[in-house]
């Protein structure tokens, strides 16, 4: 059985509510992202442009750190591994950054894990099949503060899983805006800079 946990259920006493807004609408007007959820668009840029400053990848941070650890998972072809073992729960940290540069840092950060075979799916959740997760996308205000990121624009979420007992080894992609301004409801590109990224992330079982 699939199942998604919340926030309550892996001890921070909140109750992940933000994923159902704008449910209640058939078209894909939510922030954080709609990708798969309120419409079937596959990727941020169905609907927003990739129209920001923020395009070198030199300036560009994208990490998944162990939270216990804080060692980072990428592996050397730039993807991401996370493992466990099945019932077993792993916090991350996603890390999203800018650094600093002549032009104006990103305001908000917004981030989807997403498995592209669940798009066409009624679930709520567009991450693995099988996996729990408590916080698959998110919006964030930049300003956290990190150690090891001293003086870089970013922020920093929590991100629990664990793969139950139909869990299998899969791949989701994390997808990344970074953003300025804020959209137009009704009309996405507008009012709002942002820039798109994408990023793999390989989910084992350790069995």
């Amino acid at each position: 059985m699939r199942r998604n946990i919340s926030l309550r259920s892996v001890g921070t006493g909140m109750t992940v509510l933000f994923i159902l807004s704008g449910f209640a609408g058939s078209s894909s007007l939510a922030y954080p992202p709609a990708v798969g959820i309120v419409s079937p668009a596959t990727s941020c840029i169905s609907c927003h442009a990739d129209n920001g400053p923020w395009q070198d990848e030199g300036k560009l941070i994208i990490d998944l750190l162990d939270k216990a650890s804080m060692e980072s998972l990428k592996q050397p072809d730039g993807s991401f591994l996370i493992e466990t073992a099945r019932g077993e729960r792993r916090t991350v940290l996603t890390v999203i950054g800018w650094v600093k540069g002549d032009e104006a840092p990103p305001e908000k950060n917004g981030w989807l894990y997403v498995d592209l075979a669940t798009i066409e799916t009624d679930a709520l959740s567009k991450f693995a099949a099988g996996w729990a997760v408590n916080l698959p996308l998110g919006c964030r205000v930049v300003g956290d503060s990190l150690a090891g990121y001293e003086g870089i624009s970013i922020t920093s979420a929590a991100m629990t899983v664990e793969p139950g007992d139909d869990a299998a080894d899969a791949e989701v992609v994390l997808q990344v805006m970074l953003t300025k301004g804020e959209p137009t409801k009704g009309n996405p590109n507008e009012g709002m800079f942002a820039n798109y990224f994408e990023r793999i992330v390989v989910l084992k079982v350790r069995e």
